[in-house]
Formats: structure tokens, C-alpha cells, sequence
């Protein structure tokens, strides 16, 4: 077995950095939607986004005081924000180093990746809505949606549920799957360390509420600067794999995408919402309710906007081909990279 480890780990070093990172992730990809986010294991070991949110709660608690100033509040966040990205880049790096000393250093690498990945963790829970729909009406829809979204679920009749499981569906394999693939193969560990914690950040405290529009401002910005590039990639990628799924269509994704990307609210999100509504021909977004009161948002696609059960379905079997195209694309490089 020894033997064996060390075999690979020269063939996966033989060809240089970029076709040890390409290898790497394509065997994370494959681990993670087969195996999923291994939860088993993570309540034995605190997960490391876990380890990033108690961080972030703590410097929240601790430095975002109400009677402080909103410039004093967001130079505190600017500096917490920095501070753990820095943490993390460097607890990383560190084990980066530890772990090229020996030769199952790989087998580590490949699942701490995998455990930053979300593509059969995010299947399941909006696979999840669609059953929920089908089986449990309303009622149970809201139930399930409620674990991926933060809008009001009660807000949502049958159709929000359905456009709400489809647009968390297209950002999340932006934000859990795109963004994290491209910073590891950008930067290795570290950077996908550094992402994982921005993102984190972003979602805890990067919120235009009245506590945390000042504190968590540095938080966002850096959310949105990191999945500038993961966004448009991620809807040419959803784009592309329309043309493996026959209830879905590639050119109306492409003409959607760029007509309606930049209505959204978010820089990044209209990207692979658009893209993914175009594919499908639905209408999605519009106004919504989350605890802070109702959002008028515009709609994103111009087709239809009552969102069933067999359209969230038809959405999954896309984010599959994406994820099978992700995959496919990423050993493809890795066996055919130059060894440099």
C-alpha cells in the first residue's frame, strides 16, 4: 500500500505544478459529488468553514459595538477581514508545506479540497425542494427551501419556491463549485482557503442591514472582486452543457446571459441566473421578502415564470452536465498539460 501511495504521488508530481493541480481536482470533483460533504466525519473534526465562522462571529461581537462610529466600524471590518484571509493563506501554506514532505501528502490534499466543493451537497438540497413540492405541497416546499435561502420562505406561493430552488441552483455552482475550482487551480490550497473565508465572511456579516452595512462592507467588496471571473465563467460553463441536455438550450443561455446579467442586484449572481434561465426558458428572480422587509428585484429571462417541480428537475440534470463538464475539462488538462 506504501508502495503504491508513493508510485502516485511521483507520477502526480512528474509533470510539474500545473498538471498536479489539475489531477488533484479533477480526483476532489469526483470525491466530492460522489461521496458529499462527509458530515459523518465533521462532527468528529469542526469543518474548516466552521473553524472561519467562529472567527468571524467572535471579531463581529467583539468589534462591531453599535454606540462606534460607521467609520470606525468598517476600518474594524476591513481589518478583521483581512486579518482572517491572511490566517487562513498562511495555516495553508504552512500545511502545503508540511504535506510535500510526504508522499501520501496528496491523499490529504484531495480531500480537504473536496470537503470546499459543494456540488452534491447543493444537488441534494434543491433536489430536495423539488420533492418536497411534489410530495408535500407548499407547505413542504417552504420547508425545504428554507435550508438554502435566506428570503422569507412563507413569503414564496409554489412558483417562488420552484424560481427560488433554480436561482440558489445557478449562484451556488458559481459560488461552491466554479469559484473554488478556479482559485485552487489559480493558487492552490491557500487561495481556495482565502476564498472559502471571504465567502464566508460575505455570507455572515456582508449585508446592507443597519448592524453590519459599515462593519461587513470590506467583507462583500472582497466576496465580490473574488467571484468577478468564477461568475461569468460559471454561465459560459452552464451554457456550454445546454448542449448535452435536451430540455435545454445554449444559445437562448448565451443571449440571456448577456442581456440580463446586469440587472441583477449583485455584480456576479445575474450571471449564472441568467445563463441558467435562458437555458431553460423561465423567468426567475422578481420581488421577494426576506426578514428585513420586501425587495423589489427585476426578472431575469423572459420565459415563463411559474417554476414547477419538473422545471427545478430539469434544472438539476443541467447542473449535472455542468458539473460533468467541469470534471471532463479539468482531467482533459491534466492529462494534456505541458509538464513545466
Amino acid at each position: 500500500m506504501a508502495e503504491t501511495i508513493a508510485a502516485i504521488d511521483a507520477l502526480l508530481h512528474a509533470g510539474g505544478p500545473l498538471r498536479y493541480s489539475a489531477l488533484v481536482l479533477t480526483a476532489a470533483l469526483l470525491l466530492d459529488w460522489l461521496v458529499g460533504d462527509m458530515r459523518w466525519f465533521w462532527r468528529l473534526v469542526p469543518h474548516p468553514v466552521v473553524w472561519i465562522g467562529r472567527l468571524t462571529a467572535y471579531f463581529d461581537r467583539k468589534l462591531n459595538r453599535e454606540k462606534r462610529s460607521d467609520a470606525t466600524r468598517m476600518i474594524r471590518g476591513a481589518l478583521v477581514a483581512l486579518g482572517i484571509v491572511a490566517v487562513t493563506w498562511a495555516a495553508l501554506d504552512w500545511l502545503v508545506r508540511v504535506l510535500d514532505r510526504y508522499s501520501f501528502g496528496w491523499v490529504v490534499e484531495i480531500f480537504l479540497v473536496a470537503t470546499l466543493l459543494s456540488q452534491r451537497s447543493l444537488f441534494g438540497h434543491v433536489r430536495a425542494v423539488a420533492r418536497a413540492l411534489r410530495r408535500d405541497g407548499l407547505p413542504g416546499g417552504q420547508a425545504a427551501i428554507a435550508h438554502i435561502v435566506g428570503r422569507d420562505p412563507h413569503s414564496l406561493d409554489k412558483a417562488g419556491v420552484g424560481r427560488a430552488g433554480v436561482e440558489s441552483l445557478a449562484e451556488n455552482f458559481s459560488d461552491g463549485v466554479v469559484a473554488p475550482w478556479f482559485w485552487y487551480a489559480l493558487l492552490g490550497l491557500p487561495g481556495l482557503g482565502a476564498y472559502k473565508a471571504i465567502n464566508t465572511m460575505d455570507s455572515m456579516i456582508g449585508y446592507r442591514s443597519e448592524r453590519h452595512a459599515a462593519f461587513g462592507m470590506a467583507a462583500a467588496r472582497l466576496d465580490d472582486i473574488a467571484n468577478w471571473i468564477p461568475a461569468r465563467l460559471s454561465a459560459v460553463v452552464i451554457a456550454f452543457a445546454a448542449l448535452l441536455v435536451p430540455t435545454a438550450a445554449a444559445l437562448p443561455a448565451l443571449k440571456t446571459m448577456l442581456r440580463d446579467a446586469g440587472k441583477h442586484a449583485s455584480p456576479n449572481a445575474g450571471w449564472p441566473e441568467a445563463a441558467m434561465a435562458g437555458a431553460l426558458g423561465l423567468a426567475i428572480g422578481g420581488p421577494r421578502t426576506y426578514p428585513g422587509g420586501r425587495v423589489e428585484t427585476v426578472w431575469i429571462g423572459g420565459g415563463k415564470r411559474d417554476v414547477a417541480p419538473a422545471d427545478i428537475e430539469r434544472a438539476l440534470i443541467l447542473f449535472a452536465a455542468a458539473c460533468a463538464l467541469l470534471i471532463v475539462g479539468t482531467l482533459a488538462a491534466g492529462l494534456y498539460l505541458p509538464a513545466v
